[in-house]
């Protein structure tokens, strides 16, 4: 899994937005509770931020150099599959 979260040298924040209790955002907490110990390892230096509030859709945010940004949605996607779309987002870039 790692290899999965070595974020991009231009990526200066990742950001995830969810509610602390729906059921819409289970799937991203879990993600978050197995996968945040390894992001947040093998990328020190780069802010990884929660924010939790209550009827939140789940979502993430990638903001690179020169604040240039990219959103996904998490609604409705597996842990898997959530894996995969942070995936893409910490190693493409702007």
């Amino acid at each position: 899994m790692s290899s999965k979260y070595a974020f991009t040298k231009s990526l200066r924040e990742i950001r995830f937005l969810f509610c602390q209790t729906s059921e819409h955002s289970a799937a991203t907490r879990s993600f978050l509770t197995r996968a945040y110990p390894t992001m947040k390892k093998n990328n020190p230096a780069t802010l990884i931020m929660l924010r939790e509030a209550a009827g939140t859709a789940p979502k993430v945010y990638a903001r690179y150099e020169f604040g240039q940004e990219k959103s996904q949605s998490l609604e409705g996607l597996s842990d898997k599959q959530i894996e995969d779309t942070v995936s893409t987002l910490v190693k493409t870039g702007a």
